[in-house]
């Protein structure tokens, strides 16, 4: 098989079964792409798709990895309890989809509520760990996974009331789901684990004081998200101004060890290229976002205009981080020897500049005011890099062996 062997052992079996996790979400994703013309919320189910299906699986499953390795905790030797979260996260994502899309309010409030008890169930294991585990350098990382999960269960509730109510609110509520989610429970996410990770992927050592400057970033920008939620809720401009600057700036400063490190050791791989590309993709979304908020005129306006922010953010931050992160870390928590981690990686990797320029180059292409034959050309483009991953991605994992 391509992938080789796997070595048998419990980490590298749970993570060849939750590894489809996210890619099945991807494949769909993949299929809404060419049947969306038959889907009036076709849109909506896109997002839920990536966000909801496949980040929100992978989140839960490699923030408990990172959680275990940055505190040096031994890893569980049973994963039914992680694995039960899995169930009722995926029930309730289901549940969700089916709410959403055939207009069955009460079928996604279910799930959502599902979907809450899951990350609220992550989020106490968590804090478990994070209280019984000694002190480490890189606990930090861990209160970035704290924070985020907290964001979603803020903006879970506001989400499954938008799917039973539609007044003159729901643009405020959109806009504060919206946000929360994406910039607390994605991205406080990915900043949390680059710190490791991105130095990892690149083979060198930390910049002096990453660990520290991700301490500064967090309260940073957990203060900024705060101040902007309550700003779009409450429609102050001036505080949402506040919350986004004060957001930036922590995730300037957040990356700004990655920048450092990068300028020593660039990058050399698609899943680096990737995720430098996303970081890139991240602070574009987030001055867009800047712009359209602030000349909006009321919360209706600023819904009418977020489409702008939501292409980037979604495609060129979320969609990059998760396909480079998967890409590396896949063939080696599937083991196996050096032999067969190469070989996995390779699988992987085939092709990486052709689709590193091709996403980006379509991505930015799309953004801009083009006919419609272009945008359809750019997005089938994005869709295509997409399948490229998940051919090689699926083999990998269902060719594996314990």
């Amino acid at each position: 098989p391509a992938g080789g062997p796997v070595a048998t052992t419990g980490r590298a079996a749970w993570h060849r079964r939750t590894g489809l996790l996210p890619i099945a979400y991807l494949g769909g994703l993949v299929a809404l792409g060419f049947a969306h013309p038959f889907l009036p919320a076709w849109r909506w189910l896109a997002i839920h798709l990536l966000l909801l299906g496949a980040v929100t699986n992978a989140i839960l499953v490699w923030s408990a990895h990172f959680t275990a390795a940055v505190l040096r905790t031994p890893v569980p030797s049973r994963r039914r309890p992680e694995g039960v979260r899995l169930a009722v996260l995926n029930v309730g994502v289901c549940a969700v989809l089916v709410g959403g899309t055939a207009d069955r309010p009460w079928v996604g409030v279910g799930g959502a509520a599902l979907v809450f008890a899951a990350v609220a169930a992550h989020l106490a294991w968590l804090a478990r760990r994070l209280r019984r585990a000694l002190p480490a350098r890189f606990r930090v990382t861990v209160h970035y996974y704290l924070a985020a999960s907290l964001a979603l269960l803020a903006g879970v509730p506001v989400g499954a009331g938008m799917l039973l109510t539609d007044d003159a609110h729901r643009p405020r509520l959109l806009l504060f789901h919206a946000h929360v989610n994406l910039l607390g429970w994605v991205t406080l996410t990915v900043l949390g684990t680059l710190l490791t990770l991105w130095p990892t992927m690149l083979r060198t050592r930390m910049a002096d004081g990453a660990a520290r400057a991700a301490a500064v970033a967090l309260p940073l920008a957990c203060v900024g998200l705060l101040l902007l939620g309550l700003g779009l809720l409450a429609w102050w401009r001036a505080v949402t101004a506040v919350g986004l600057a004060l957001f930036l700036l922590g995730v300037s400063v957040a990356l700004r060890p990655a920048l450092a490190v990068a300028r020593g050791r660039p990058p050399y791989a698609f899943a680096t290229w990737s995720l430098a590309a996303a970081a890139g993709w991240l602070l574009v979304a987030l001055a867009v976002d800047a712009v359209t908020l602030l000349t909006a005129t009321e919360p209706a306006t600023a819904v009418d205009r977020f489409g702008q922010v939501l292409i980037p953010l979604l495609v060129g931050f979320v969609g990059q981080v998760l396909v480079g992160a998967l890409t590396y870390l896949l063939p080696v928590v599937l083991g196996g020897g050096p032999a067969p981690v190469r070989a996995r990686a390779a699988l992987l990797d085939r092709h990486g500049p052709q689709r590193v320029a091709m996403t980006n180059a379509a991505l930015a292409v799309f953004a801009l005011p083009s006919p419609p034959y272009v945008r359809i050309t750019t997005s089938l483009l994005i869709l295509a890099a997409l399948v490229q991953f998940l051919v090689p991605a699926a083999r990998v994992l269902l060719t594996a062996r314990r």
